[in-house]
């Protein structure tokens, strides 16, 4: 990209930032005067924010460090890469971090506070076609503002990326429909999940085998960073408005039914188009010579995401605006500390997904050759599941995912033990896709048996155990999932002489499917624990009441 369109790219961002920062002073009442006081809560707040950013630092150390170990020890060990390779990825690893940190920091001050104003205000209207109409536009407009679709569509054969994307939308876009009417009506989630799935499952008898697997991808590349953030917040604005005691079980949810609209939209696209052969191009091996062709390297990379995180962020800018202006009206603080966690946000996803792309795909490609190229390929198998289960940790989504049930739930599903149910999930998914890459099985033996145990288990656990089990297999198949295990998968399948369409593919799909087993099972755990404490509490007050007055106080 020319230097002009650099240009253009930061002014459309700035602009959408400005304009909601405009937005404040002319619809929001007076200016105040700058004072004392002013400073004082100047100085405080950049405090705050100084301490959060250090905060968010510890929080991305601590979830890409490990990834950063195991790839050094495999490189220096058992599996010998370029120095290109393994330079690119160390500074795609900062990247990484340094994107972490800004992004999770800005989707709390700007993504969650959007959508749960938009929420409640949907609410608020007491209008269903209003609310179905603007829950169908807010969906299209999230899920065209998501950047793994971007990539998605690439790789699609045969079918043209802009009808991909917007089928895909307009799949989510009903979904959300149907999500929020759940919400509102106090639906069951269970039912509808036995459903919608089943419906899935009827439809892959028809669909061509070499589009199958991209079209259970579709459904976990479509619920991201961009999207999350949003759609939980919009949840928990919805139930806010709700007084009656399941209002914080129906607040998760969205994301799990929004997860199936892309599938059957794509379905539906693969049965249409009749997709043939699906064309795979190997990821280009970086080669630098110096520090200074490494840093070309990103820097050439560098505009292309500046221009896809700017176009995914203006259309959700200018939904919020439009609200601001009509509807919400919130004061001009509010709205200046939104414009400030928007540029975080735009900042932190760029150098997310430029350090992910340019510095672990390649990465990822070439560890999943050497590892398949062994006497022994079986090793990687434990090897991947090794690398799923940290590389959940990293995933911008999950940060939000977790943090939102902790809250929502006042602390009785922890951060700690989502995180953990999360990695085990995802480590058993690496590993059965590993297992298909090398034994060429098809990803329906894997996904029907899955989804048959989690829709079964969803019917004996608390709801929400299960709207937040199927929530979590959506946010944790996002960016790094695509970035790293999806290239190791296929580096391993070209390694291996597969089909790459068919054998690798499906990665996303399986990271979707296991975290609503790991999670509902702990739901299971949960719920067994509370009656063996509840049984224990009656037997210790029936033993008392077995005891005389003398006896009880000798005791």
């Amino acid at each position: 990209m020319e230097p002009e369109g650099f240009d253009a790219i930061g002014g459309m961002v700035w602009g959408a930032a400005a304009a909601v920062v405009c937005g404040a002073f002319f619809f929001t009442g007076p200016r105040p005067e700058f004072s004392e006081v002013a400073r004082e809560r100047q100085e405080g707040w950049n405090r705050r924010m100084k301490k959060k950013l250090m905060e968010k630092w510890g929080e991305a150390l601590q979830a890409v460090l490990p990834i950063i170990g195991l790839v050094l020890a495999l490189c220096f060990c058992i599996a010998p890469v370029s120095p290109s390779i393994l330079l690119c990825f160390l500074a795609g690893a900062v990247l990484l971090m340094v994107g972490m940190m800004f992004f999770t920091l800005g989707a709390e001050m700007s993504m969650s506070v959007m959508g749960e104003r938009v929420g409640a205000c949907l609410t608020k209207t007491r209008s269903l076609p209003v609310m179905i109409g603007l829950g169908f536009l807010l969906g299209f407009v999230i899920t065209i503002s998501e950047p793994d679709l971007q990539v998605l569509a690439e790789l699609v054969p045969s079918v043209p990326n802009m009808v991909l994307i917007l089928a895909v939308a307009c799949g989510v876009g009903l979904f959300l429909v149907a999500a929020l009417l759940r919400m509102l009506f106090s639906i069951a989630l269970p039912p509808l999940l036995f459903v919608f799935y089943g419906v899935v499952f009827l439809l892959s008898v028809f669909v061509p085998k070499d589009f199958l697997a991209v079209a259970f991808d579709s459904g976990g590349v479509t619920t991201g960073p961009m999207t999350v953030p949003f759609i939980m917040a919009l949840g928990v604005g919805i139930c806010a408005i709700r007084s009656d005691r399941h209002a914080a079980d129906d607040s998760f949810g969205l994301v799990a039914l929004c997860s199936v609209g892309p599938i059957l939209a794509v379905m539906v696209l693969g049965m249409v188009f009749r997709p043939g052969e699906g064309a795979y191009t190997a990821s280009a091996m970086p080669e630098v010579g110096d520090s200074v062709e490494m840093f070309l390297l990103f820097a050439a990379a560098l505009p292309r995401y500046l221009e896809e995180i700017a176009v995914s962020l203006l259309p959700i800018i200018l939904f919020f605006l439009v609200f601001q202006l009509l509807v919400l009206r919130l004061p001009k603080r509010q709205l200046l500390k939104i414009a400030v966690g928007l540029i975080y946000t735009y900042v932190g996803l760029v150098l997310f997904l430029t350090g992910a792309n340019v510095g672990f795909m390649p990465a990822g490609n070439y560890l999943g050759q050497v590892l398949a190229s062994f006497r022994y390929p079986w090793i990687l198998v434990p090897i991947a599941m090794i690398m799923g289960y940290f590389i959940v940790k990293a995933e911008p989504a999950v940060y939000v995912l977790n943090k939102q049930v902790e809250e929502m739930t006042d602390g009785a599903i922890s951060e700690t033990a989502m995180g953990h149910a999360l990695s085990i999930g995802v480590a058993v998914a690496v590993g059965l896709s590993m297992l298909r890459v090398l034994t060429g099985i098809s990803i329906l033996w894997l996904l029907l048996p899955g989804y048959a145990v989690a829709l079964g288990i969803s019917f004996f656990v608390p709801k929400i155990y299960t709207a937040i089990a199927f929530d979590s297999g959506g946010v944790a198949s996002g960016p790094m999932t695509t970035a790293f295990l999806l290239p190791l998968a296929q580096g391993a399948c070209a390694a291996l002489g597969g089909n790459i369409v068919t054998d690798a593919f499906g990665v996303v799909a399986m990271v979707a499917m296991t975290p609503p087993i790991t999670i509902q099972i702990m739901g299971l755990v949960s719920r067994f624990a509370e009656k063996n404490a509840k049984a224990a509490a009656r037997a210790s007050a029936g033993t008392y009441d077995a005891l005389d007055a003398d006896m009880i106080i000798e005791l």
